[in-house]
C-alpha cells in the first residue's frame, strides 16, 4: 500500500481514501488514452481506406463508416469507464444492471421513439442507404448528407439551411447520387415542327456536349432520347436524358438547355408559349357580343396618355 500522509480530517481511512481516488484517476486517465488511441486509428484506417477506393462512391462510404466507428467507441468507453468508476467506490454493478433492465421496460414506453431512432440509424449504415456527401431526399426534406449517425440524419439545403431528421421519422429514403445519376430533360416544342429535326437538333447538341472537354468526365454515356413523352396543351414534350457521374446531373442539365436553346434559335425551332383561347360569354338570346380590338401606333398611344394626364 502506497504510504500517505496523516490526514485528520480522513483519520485512519486516508490510504484507503487515496488508493480508490489514484484508481479512479489512473481509470479516467486511460479512458482518455483509448479515446484518443481509437480516434487516432480510425483516422489511419480512413486514409488507408480513401487511398484504396475506386471511385467517390467508396470514399463517401468510408467515411461514413468511419464516423459510425467513433461513435460506438466512444459509447463503449464511456460505459466501460463508469462501470469501473462503480466498482473503485465499493458500489456493486449486479444490482444496477438488474434495475437498468426494469428501468430501461419502463423507459422504453416512454422513449419508443428513441429506441426507433437507433434501430433505423443502425440498419441505414449496415445497408449503405445514406452516405456522407449524397444528396438525399428523407421525411419530405432534402439537402446533401453532412452527417449520419444512429440518432439522426443532417442535412443541409441548397439554401444553407440545416435539417437535424430523427431516424425514427425516416420512412423513406430518396438517395440521388448513389453509384451514378440520370440528368433527365424534358423539352416542348411547338406542333408545327419537325420531330425529326428536332431528334436530330437533340442528338448533335447531347453529342458536342459529352464531347466537351469540362464535362466529358461528367457523362458516362452518351445521350439517350426517348421520344414523344406528352402531348401539351401548347406543346409537344420530347423526353431525353444523360447518364452522369454522382452530384452532377444538375450541371450537365443546366448547360445542356443553355446549348439546346441556343441550337433551337439557330435552326429556327419554336419553343411556344401556352395558347389561350378567350370566350366572351352569350346573352339569353343566344347572340355573343363581340370584342372591340383598337390598335394605336406611338402617336395614338402617347396622345391618350396626355389626354388621362389632363
Amino acid at each position: 500500500m502506497i504510504q500517505t500522509p496523516d490526514i485528520p480530517w480522513l483519520g485512519d481511512k486516508a490510504p484507503q481514501y487515496l488508493d480508490v481516488g489514484l484508481s479512479i484517476a489512473l481509470i479516467l486517465l486511460l479512458a482518455v488514452a483509448l479515446v484518443v488511441f481509437s480516434r487516432s486509428m480510425i483516422r489511419v484506417f480512413k486514409r488507408f481506406a480513401i487511398q484504396r477506393a475506386d471511385d467517390a462512391e467508396d470514399q463517401r462510404r468510408v467515411e461514413t463508416l468511419a464516423r459510425a466507428i467513433r461513435y460506438f467507441v466512444n459509447i463503449f468507453v464511456v460505459a466501460v469507464t463508469g462501470m469501473l468508476v462503480l466498482s473503485e467506490l465499493g458500489i456493486s454493478i449486479a444490482p444496477i444492471l438488474g434495475a437498468a433492465g426494469v428501468v430501461g421496460i419502463a423507459v422504453g414506453f416512454g422513449a419508443q421513439s428513441l429506441v426507433k431512432d437507433y434501430f433505423t440509424g443502425f440498419f441505414m449504415l449496415l445497408e449503405d442507404q445514406i452516405r456522407v456527401g449524397d444528396v438525399v431526399k428523407v421525411a419530405d426534406t432534402g439537402g446533401l448528407v453532412e452527417e449520419v449517425t444512429l440518432r439522426h440524419v443532417r442535412l443541409r439545403g441548397y439554401d444553407g439551411n440545416v435539417h437535424f431528421i430523427p431516424n425514427s421519422l425516416i420512412d423513406k429514403v430518396t438517395n440521388m447520387t448513389l453509384e451514378y445519376s440520370y440528368a433527365l430533360m424534358d423539352v416542348g416544342v411547338a406542333y408545327r415542327e419537325d420531330l425529326d429535326e428536332v431528334f436530330a437538333v437533340i442528338r448533335e447538341t447531347g453529342a458536342a456536349l459529352r464531347a466537351d472537354a469540362v464535362f466529358t468526365a461528367k457523362i458516362v454515356e452518351d445521350l439517350e432520347l426517348a421520344g414523344v413523352e406528352d402531348w401539351g396543351d401548347s406543346a409537344v414534350t420530347v423526353r431525353c436524358r444523360f447518364k452522369v457521374v454522382p452530384l452532377e446531373q444538375w450541371n450537365v442539365r443546366r448547360e445542356f438547355l443553355k446549348r439546346l436553346k441556343a441550337a433551337f434559335d439557330a435552326h429556327g425551332i419554336e419553343i411556344p408559349y401556352p395558347h389561350l383561347t378567350i370566350y366572351a360569354g352569350q346573352a339569353k338570346d343566344g347572340h355573343a357580343p363581340s370584342h372591340h380590338l383598337a390598335v394605336e401606333g406611338r402617336a395614338g398611344l402617347l396622345q391618350n396618355i396626355l389626354r388621362k394626364r389632363s
